[in-house]
């Protein structure tokens, strides 16, 4: 019985690299190979201005959509969260 199952072809083996969305090679999503910083700068812009131009107390609600709308222009580059 072990010699057949010895008999097998084996699988090929993993790739043990990490996800790297910044590999285009890895992630077809982002051909460039932009970096999270350099990614999606029209919503990050406009993010990081609502959250300049309101108190922290009051930012979060109203920054909401801003956020995810950055956060899913990073999504669909293949970054994850």
């Amino acid at each position: 019985m072990l010699d057949k199952l010895s008999s097998l072809p084996s699988s090929p083996a993993k790739d043990d690299k990490p996800y790297d969305p910044t590999n285009p090679k890895m992630n077809p999503l982002n051909p460039e190979g932009l970096r999270p910083c350099c990614a999606c700068p029209e919503t990050k812009s406009a993010r990081d201005d609502c959250f300049l131009k309101f108190d922290t107390s009051e930012a979060d609600e109203k920054c909401k959509a801003l956020v995810e709308n950055h956060m899913a222009c990073m999504r669909a580059l293949g970054f994850k969260f």
